[in-house]
C-alpha cells in the first residue's frame, strides 16, 4: 500500500480558523496528505478582521523547521504568511539546507478583510530570498502587482505580469483571478514551457476567507502525491471551487466566513 505523503505548511496562525495554518492543515488533510506545521506568527483575527499580529522569534521558527525536517520525510512545503524580513531569511536558509522537492509559495500580504499581514521591508526580502526557491508562486492580482513593482492594478494583464515575474527569478507563476471582475474567476499558470488557464464560474458568497491559503495548500498536497504542476493546479482549482460553493453551509462569524474545506463529509 502506498504511504500518504507529508506536507509541511510554514505560515501564521489564524485564531478564527478560516485562513493560515488552520486552513492549510484542513486543505492538506482534505486532499489526501498528512499535514505538519511551522508557525511563523500568531494573529488575533476573526471573520471581521485582524486585531493583532505577533511574529514568532526566528530562533523558534528555526527550531521548528529543524524538528520537522530532522524526523519527517517532507514531500512538499507550502509557505504562507511570513511577517518580516528576518523570518523570511530564516525560512529561506533552512529550505536551502534541507532542499525539499516541492515548494509552493503563497505571497500572503493582505488578509481578506484588507488588513496588512506583512511589514513593508519584507516584500523585497520575499523577492530576494524565496521566489527563486519556489516550484510555483501563487499571487492574487494585488500581490502580483506588488511583486512586480507596480503601484496600480490598472490595465492588469495576468499573463504578462506572470512572465515578468519569471524574468525576475520565479520558476512558475499561478496568478489567481479572485480579485478580477466578471462572471468567471479564472487562474492562469505561466511557466517557461507555456500557459494553462483554469476556468471557474464565480461563486456569489461572502465566505471567501482563506481561499488563497487553501488553494496553495491543495497544490502542495497534490505535488506531494506525485502529480505534475499543471494537473496539481487543476485539481486544486476544482477543490477550492467546490469548497467555496459549499461555504454557505457553514455559519462562522459575522464577516468573511471560511470556505468549507471538508465539504465531502457533510452532504
Amino acid at each position: 500500500m502506498k504511504s500518504i505523503p507529508n506536507v509541511l505548511t510554514i505560515a501564521g496562525s489564524d485564531s478564527g480558523g478560516g485562513a493560515g495554518i488552520q486552513a492549510d492543515i484542513k486543505a492538506i488533510s482534505a486532499t489526501g496528505s498528512y499535514a505538519c506545521s511551522v508557525i511563523t506568527a500568531i494573529t488575533a483575527q476573526n471573520t471581521l478582521g485582524v486585531s493583532a499580529v505577533m511574529p514568532i522569534s526566528t530562533h523558534i521558527v528555526s527550531a521548528q523547521l529543524d524538528s520537522v525536517f530532522s524526523d519527517l520525510t517532507i514531500d512538499a512545503v507550502k509557505i504562507g504568511m511570513l511577517a518580516d524580513a528576518d523570518i523570511i531569511k530564516t525560512v529561506a536558509d533552512k529550505l536551502r539546507q534541507y532542499q525539499p522537492k516541492h515548494i509552493v509559495l503563497d505571497p500572503v500580504m493582505v488578509a481578506t478583510s484588507g488588513d496588512s499581514l506583512i511589514q513593508s521591508d519584507a516584500v523585497q526580502a520575499l523577492i530576494d530570498q524565496l521566489i527563486s526557491l519556489a516550484t510555483v508562486i501563487t499571487p492574487n492580482i494585488p500581490e502580483a502587482v506588488k511583486l512586480n513593482g507596480k503601484q496600480t492594478e490598472q490595465g492588469f494583464n495576468a499573463a504578462e505580469t506572470a512572465k515578468a515575474l519569471l524574468e525576475n527569478g520565479a520558476n512558475a507563476v499561478l496568478v489567481k483571478g479572485g480579485h478580477s471582475q466578471g462572471a468567471s474567476s479564472d487562474d492562469i499558470l505561466v511557466t517557461s514551457q507555456g500557459q494553462h488557464l483554469y476556468r471557474a464560474e464565480r461563486v456569489e458568497t461572502n465566505n471567501t476567507h482563506g481561499t488563497g491559503c487553501t488553494l496553495s495548500s491543495a497544490i502542495a498536497s497534490y505535488l506531494a502525491q506525485g502529480y505534475e504542476l499543471a494537473p496539481a493546479c487543476d485539481m486544486a482549482k476544482q477543490y477550492i471551487t467546490k469548497a467555496i460553493r459549499a461555504a454557505d453551509r457553514l455559519n462562522v462569524g459575522k464577516g468573511h466566513g471560511p470556505v468549507n474545506h471538508f465539504y465531502q463529509l457533510n452532504h
